[in-house]
C-alpha cells in the first residue's frame, strides 16, 4: 500500500458552514410549511344545490326571529320541497343518461331537456312560494338581509 491510501484529506472551514446552511434552510423551509398547514385560511364553503343547506346558510345571517320565520316557513314545506328538488334532480340525469347513450336520439334529449324545464318551474315554484309567505312576516332588516345575500358569504356588500 502506498503512503497516498493512509492520509485523510484536509477538511476545511467551507465545509461545514456549508452544512450548517443547508441544515438552517432545511429548517426554515420545514418551519414555513408547518405555520401554512396551521395557520393558512380556511377553505370557502363549498357551495351546496341542496336548497336545505343553502336556507341555513341564508338563516346564519338573519336576525333570529326572522331566521327562525324562515325555518319554519321551510320546514312546514319540507316534504314538497324535497319532492320538486328531487324531482329536478332526476330530470337532470335523465338528461345526463341520454347524452351517454349510443345511439344517441335527438328526440329523447328533446323530451328530457322539457321534463327538466318543467320539473326546474315546479321546484322554483315551491322554494319562491315558501319565500313569499316568509317574507311577509319578517322584519325590515331581515328582508334586506335576504336581499343581499350571496352565497359566497359577499352579503355585506352594498348593493346600489
Amino acid at each position: 500500500m502506498s503512503v497516498a491510501a493512509f492520509q485523510t484529506p484536509a477538511r476545511t472551514g467551507g465545509s461545514r458552514w456549508l452544512l450548517l446552511g443547508s441544515l438552517a434552510l432545511n429548517l426554515f423551509f420545514v418551519g414555513v410549511a408547518a405555520a401554512m398547514a396551521i395557520r393558512g385560511p380556511a377553505a370557502p364553503p363549498r357551495w351546496d344545490p341542496d336548497v336545505f343547506v343553502r336556507i341555513e346558510r341564508l338563516a346564519a345571517i338573519l336576525p333570529p326571529a326572522d331566521a327562525d320565520t324562515l325555518r319554519g316557513a321551510f320546514a312546514a314545506d319540507h316534504q314538497k320541497i324535497a319532492d320538486a328538488q328531487n324531482a329536478y334532480y332526476d330530470a337532470r340525469r335523465d338528461i345526463h343518461g341520454t347524452l351517454r347513450r349510443d345511439p344517441f336520439k335527438v328526440d329523447d334529449m328533446r323530451a328530457a331537456m322539457a321534463k327538466m324545464r318543467a320539473a326546474r318551474q315546479d321546484y322554483d315554484r315551491e322554494i319562491q312560494g315558501v319565500f313569499a309567505g316568509a317574507a311577509v312576516k319578517m322584519s325590515s332588516a331581515g328582508r334586506h338581509a335576504v336581499a343581499d345575500w350571496r352565497p359566497d358569504n359577499s352579503s355585506k356588500r352594498n348593493r346600489q
